[in-house]
């Protein structure tokens, strides 16, 4: 063998084992125990959360103490199934008394509808509450409502509702079902969103084709909107949103029906359809997405982060500079937790929430 071949052997090899990111040491810490299903979190100030249950409640932790307090206000919610009070935010650079932002489900004319709110946090009290946008998505089925939130860096804000169980509903753009919607910061519609005065698109859609996004997040350092959705009986994807764009459901799909072997739709490619950026084959049943980019796990800079209730973790997705997927690593198997939502916080610390009523972070492990 040449001493060039052996190189070039050499040099594969150290390329296949080496990991593209930097390994991170990191333990779990308990933040507080809470009395139903977190859905939503978010950061109020540099001690304090916000978080939402899908029953229909609302309230703020301390950070310090572990103390969670119950807040008032909130409308009537519809929490049925799959719906109830879903995701908090709040936009970039918020400050006390800023607008804090929902999406939950409202009965409308005895049909469940995605709704995009916001509220204002004074003491324990939400004021001020505003429904945004009520979304043309409503139906008697109680599956498949989305919803997270997420915010640019130019005031606009996104959220996305999954087809509510009617597959059709994705691929019709005169309903909302099925599709991430773009908004300005007060509910009004951006003049320049891709389907402004097309009669054949309601205006708020951004991009349609989904089934069901339970994770959606806008990587401000590079300007790319990530979202995460359930497949059916497998083919739960990681998509990254462009404007005007279908992502196929359900003419195309990489999962199966639940009554059998059956592929979904018509296949896994199509003309004019998007592909994902990862697909997985079993489910993992995602509950959120993030994209990390906080100080306490350097290695991790720039990877995706998205939660898993069926397969019990966090995945860690790593993302080159052409936005495709290079490698994943799968985080706290051994804690067999259905984990939902997922946060940044400012520290760089990273919170999540389990169907079990637990709030819990990682952070690093220095001993």
């Amino acid at each position: 063998m040449s001493k060039t071949i052996i190189c070039l052997f050499y040099s594969v090899l150290l390329l296949c084992c080496a990991p593209l990111n930097a390994a991170e040491t990191f333990k779990t810490e308990s933040v507080t125990k809470l009395a139903g299903v977190p859905w939503g979190l978010a950061q109020l100030d540099a001690n304090t959360l916000i978080y939402t249950l899908r029953q229909g409640e609302a309230g703020v932790i301390d950070l310090k103490s572990g103390i969670a307090e119950s807040i008032s206000g909130l409308p009537d919610i519809e929490a049925v199934g799959q719906g109830g009070l879903m995701d908090v935010a709040t936009a970039p650079g918020y400050q006390s008394g800023g607008w804090i932002y929902f999406t939950y489900s409202k009965l409308v004319n005895r049909k469940n509808a995605t709704t995009l709110a916001r509220a204002v946090l004074n003491g324990r009290k939400l004021e001020r509450w505003e429904d945004l946008l009520v979304s043309h998505s409503g139906t008697s089925e109680a599956v498949h409502f989305g919803s997270r939130i997420t915010f640019d860096d130019d005031g606009h804000v996104y959220f996305g509702v999954g087809d509510r169980g009617i597959r059709d509903s994705a691929q019709n753009t005169l309903n909302h079902a099925g599709t991430i919607m773009r908004l300005n910061l007060d509910g009004s519609v951006p003049k320049d969103n891709p389907f402004v005065n097309n009669n054949n698109y309601l205006p708020e859609i951004y991009s349609y084709g989904h089934r069901n996004p339970q994770g959606l997040h806008f990587d401000s350092k590079t300007n790319r909107l990530w979202e995460v959705e359930h497949g059916p009986r497998g083919g739960d994807e990681i998509n990254l949103i462009g404007a005007r764009k279908n992502y196929g459901w359900p003419v195309i799909s990489f999962g199966k029906e639940y009554w059998g072997p059956i592929s979904v739709g018509e296949g896994t490619k199509k003309a004019g359809m998007e592909q994902p950026v990862k697909v997985y084959i079993p489910s993992i049943a995602p509950g959120s997405l993030v994209v990390y980019n906080g100080n306490a796990f350097p290695g991790w800079q720039g990877d995706i982060l998205v939660s898993a209730l069926k397969l019990r973790h966090i995945n860690r997705v790593e993302i080159d500079e052409s936005g495709k997927a290079v490698a994943e690593t799968r985080l706290l198997e051994s804690l067999g937790e259905r984990i939902r939502a997922l946060l940044i916080g400012k520290e760089g610390y990273i919170y999540f929430s389990t169907d079990s009523g637990k709030v819990m972070r990682l952070v690093p492990d220095n001993s």
